[in-house]
């Protein structure tokens, strides 16, 4: 085995155990904050950072064509879903009342979800939102 191929396990070793570090730190932040908000950034961040990491560790590892295309695949994807996901998580959070909204900084989906004659915060009814006309 060369110098060359050596290196390149090791770097992807490394990146494979950083990628899995990374992955355990969202997964401990996802068990201990308090809220939806914090617990669906800890849920996304992380956790494709770390993804990211373990496949550009197995690509180095790998380094057959037919592997690399596959794992680009499998990171577009994640880039793609995993946030898209945690927004929807939270926003339907937001939409069921389970925020402080106390707590935020800045609220701007307020002005959007309220309709006059409601009250800031409830319920935004049957129809599921303002009235798109």
């Amino acid at each position: 085995m060369s110098v060359w191929l050596q290196i390149t396990d090791t770097a992807g070793a490394v990146l494979v155990f950083l990628g899995a570090a990374v992955c355990l730190l969202g997964v401990v932040g996802m068990l201990k904050l308090p809220d939806v908000l914090s617990r669906s950034h800890a849920a996304t961040k992380p956790q494709t950072l770390g993804l990211l990491l373990v496949l550009a560790g197995v690509a180095l590892r790998l380094r057959s064509g037919m592997d690399l295309a596959t794992l680009a695949l499998i990171g577009f994807f994640q880039l793609m879903t995993g946030p898209v996901a945690a927004h929807l998580v939270a926003r339907s959070a937001y939409r069921t009342g389970q925020i402080e909204r106390c707590e935020l900084l800045a609220d701007d989906l307020d002005a959007q979800l309220t309709r006059p004659g409601r009250a800031p915060g409830q319920d935004p009814g049957p129809g599921g939102g303002p009235d798109r006309t």
